[in-house]
């Protein structure tokens, strides 16, 4: 066997590597080169015989590209595999958990919404995760156990935003049918709706003292929103677009908004006033996310602002957007810190790992990426969903992350 195939090697893929030789150079009109190569090989050709090696030669170099690339892809796993191992240290030695990634294959992958999940957060306090949907409901599912445990009915329309106060007995979500409800999370009842914008309200947060609500909507407006009695108190107005995102810093003196008109803006929550407008997106900024404190000393040490000793650094910003760019910004100064690129599409969704050192972003690209910040470089993809990847969560203490998307599912992924 091992003799009649090398007889096969040796013998029959030079007369057909020739023979396609022979073929192209014909059937392109190279007829000089064709007699003479003809005549170098020894090759008798004639019409009836040619027939099955027309296009030989592209079929096979595009089978050649093909392989290559698949090479390529495949050299790049394997150096992803080997910084892994660089970063987790030897066999057997355990990761610190401020360097805890997500790993695949997903722990869970949940079904139940209808209709594509538009936000993932989870608790801050129990072992469950809570999931908005296009399909007008909110669900609450266990992630630990990976089961679905209840379903917040109210709204007619997209839930587009949730999000809770500290003590996670408080939930506001906001819809496409332009209201905000704020939800007990003790009895799942709804105790408050508010109405006051004019479009599709994209986005909701509760301040970190928990008396506040901030909303941002279509109608380009941000509005704050007293939780004891549901009246808006302020209107924050500047942006000339869709408002897609509004969240308030660590201690809620600062308001940060994204929008349409792709500038993200930074709002004094006591006075209205816009702090800073930052410019540099070329397209629809889709997400924001503050830096902790935890960030900070990564920050300075990436962006060679260690000399910056003047007070405390910062605070620092991040930004998400259709231009598939992730950008990172110090809001003192307005400026634009780092750029890093490695989406393939529209950019959903980012976050600074809880231990400072990462970046994890998720985008139409279908994907979740882990950014090596401090090396402005993506250390890790995942191939997170069959369809575009809308949000995603970082539990702050246990190792978690959830991933929503256009596909339905939500997904629990572990760290280590």
């Amino acid at each position: 066997a091992v003799l009649i195939l090398l007889t096969f090697f040796s013998v029959y893929l030079p007369f057909l590597r020739n023979r396609a030789i022979a073929d192209y150079l014909r059937s392109n009109g190279y007829e000089e080169a064709y007699s003479t190569f003809k005549k170098e090989a020894e090759l008798d050709m004639n019409e009836e015989v040619d027939k099955k090696y027309a296009g030989l030669l592209e079929k096979k170099w595009t089978s050649v590209i093909r392989l290559q690339k698949k090479v390529m892809e495949l050299e790049s796993k394997l150096n992803e595999a080997k910084e892994e191992m660089t970063i987790g240290g030897s066999v057997g030695q355990k990761r610190d958990p401020k360097e805890w990634i997500p790993r695949p294959p997903e722990r869970y992958a949940l079904s139940g919404h209808r209709a594509p999940v538009t936000r993932v957060i989870f608790h801050p306090v129990f072992s469950v995760m809570v999931t908005a949907s296009e399909d007008a409901t909110i669900k609450v599912w266990d992630y630990e156990a990976g089961d679905f445990e209840r379903t917040l009915k109210g709204h007619t329309d997209s839930v587009q935003d949730i999000s809770f106060d500290q003590t996670g007995k408080l939930l506001a979500s906001c819809s496409a049918d332009m209201s905000i409800k704020l939800w007990d999370f003790q009895g799942f009842e709804c105790i408050r709706t508010m109405h006051g914008h004019d479009h599709n309200v994209s986005s909701v947060a509760i301040m970190p003292n928990g008396d506040h609500i901030v909303s941002a909507s279509r109608d380009k407006t941000i509005k704050m929103w007293e939780v004891a009695t549901g009246y808006c108190v302020k209107t924050f107005t500047g942006h000339r677009e869709w408002v897609r995102m509004v969240r308030p810093n660590q201690d809620g003196s600062l308001i940060a908004s994204c929008s349409n008109d792709q500038t993200v803006r930074v709002w004094v929550a006591a006075s209205k006033e816009c702090k800073a407008e930052l410019r540099e997106h070329e397209h629809v900024v889709e997400c924001i996310a503050w830096a902790p404190d935890s960030a900070h000393p990564t920050i300075l040490e990436a962006t060679g602002s260690e000399n910056k000793k003047s007070g405390k650094p910062g605070p620092f910003l991040l930004s998400g957007s259709r231009d598939k760019t992730i950008k990172m910004w110090d809001v003192s100064t307005g400026m634009c810190l780092m750029t890093l690129v490695g989406h393939d599409n529209w950019v959903r969704g980012v976050l600074v790992h809880p231990g400072g050192r990462f970046i994890v972003s998720c985008a139409d690209d279908k994907t979740l990426r882990i950014w090596d910040y401090k090396n402005k470089r993506c250390m890790k993809t995942l191939c997170a969903h069959e369809h575009f990847v809308t949000s995603l969560d970082f539990h702050k203490t246990a190792p978690y992350v959830v991933t929503g998307s256009v596909d339905q599912t939500v997904k629990v992924w572990e760290c280590r």
